[in-house]
């Protein structure tokens, strides 16, 4: 660019110099007398111009020396024809041409990674938990064996019981007597630890230095007691009273899938039906 430039300043000063040249009005002045007997030189004027070097950035263009030859002695001649202007072409031809640009190909569109559908998860239904029942009472054993035969597959993992004093209106649920005051009180504090509330040291008589952790007016009430007790490490028995001491039967069972405690209760022959932790029949 700053070739071209150059080029574009040098043919500008040659076109000026040119357009003085033609357009000046002063006579031309005639030359001094040459002494007489002395040769004369006569410059001729230049056919063609000698082509114009190229100027360097740097230093300013120098201007071409236009200034007419001389005429001979007798008669003054004037130059019929301008002086050439040098064209810039070598310059020109010295200029490299600039490269064509090269196409660069499009970068080939990358295919997007097909995403897969979710597949949905499957839909599992939430087991039921288990219910346990208890069915009763039986007078004897033979009872509630039969009422077990006659539920059949409505029940699973049944099994008999035995409740000594059916009749009682009372049921204690006690830690059996310590050897020592010292030592009932220690197993206390281990009750303490644990959560369990609502106890107390019994002092005197045949259950002296037993912890006493409860009284109830039904056996359900303290079953659930002891079955707390139990869970927390502590083995407690229960103590019914009040009762005429005849016993009763029970039949413990899971119902199976689907079926209701009140249609299994009809199918044994059961007085009574209750709700069974079924942790009791592990």
């Amino acid at each position: 660019m700053l070739t071209r430039a150059l080029i574009v300043v040098l043919v500008i000063l040659n076109l000026g110099v040119a357009l003085w040249w033609l357009l000046r009005g002063e006579p031309v002045s005639a030359p001094p007398a040459s002494p007489v007997g002395v040769a004369q030189l006569e410059v001729l004027p230049a056919t063609q111009a000698p082509p114009a070097a190229a100027t360097p950035l740097d230093a300013a263009p120098a201007l071409q020396d236009v200034t007419p030859a001389s005429a001979p002695v007798a008669q003054p001649s004037v130059p019929t024809a301008a002086p050439t202007i040098a064209e810039p072409a070598a310059a020109v031809a010295d200029t490299p041409a600039p490269a064509p640009a090269t196409s660069v190909p499009a970068p080939a569109p990358v295919a997007a990674a097909p995403v897969p559908a979710s597949t949905p998860a499957p839909i599992t239904a939430s087991p039921t938990p288990a219910q346990c029942v208890s069915l009763g009472p039986f007078a004897d054993r033979a009872a509630a064996q039969a009422a077990q035969s006659r539920a059949g597959g409505a029940l699973r993992g049944a099994r008999l019981r035995e409740v000594a004093d059916a009749g009682a209106t009372r049921y204690r649920v006690l830690l059996p007597p310590a050897a020592s005051r010292e030592e009932a009180q220690a197993t206390v504090k281990r009750i303490v630890a644990a959560g369990v509330s609502d106890y107390y040291i019994i002092a005197q008589g045949e259950e002296a230095n037993a912890i006493a952790l409860g009284q109830y007016r039904n056996r359900e009430g303290a079953d659930r007691r002891l079955a707390a007790l139990s869970a927390a490490g502590f083995k407690a028995t229960m103590v019914a009273s009040g009762g005429d001491g005849s016993a009763q039967w029970w039949l413990d069972a899971t119902l199976a899938d689907g079926t209701g405690a009140a249609a299994v209760r009809q199918r044994t022959g059961a007085a009574q039906q209750r709700s069974l932790e079924c942790a009791r029949l592990r």
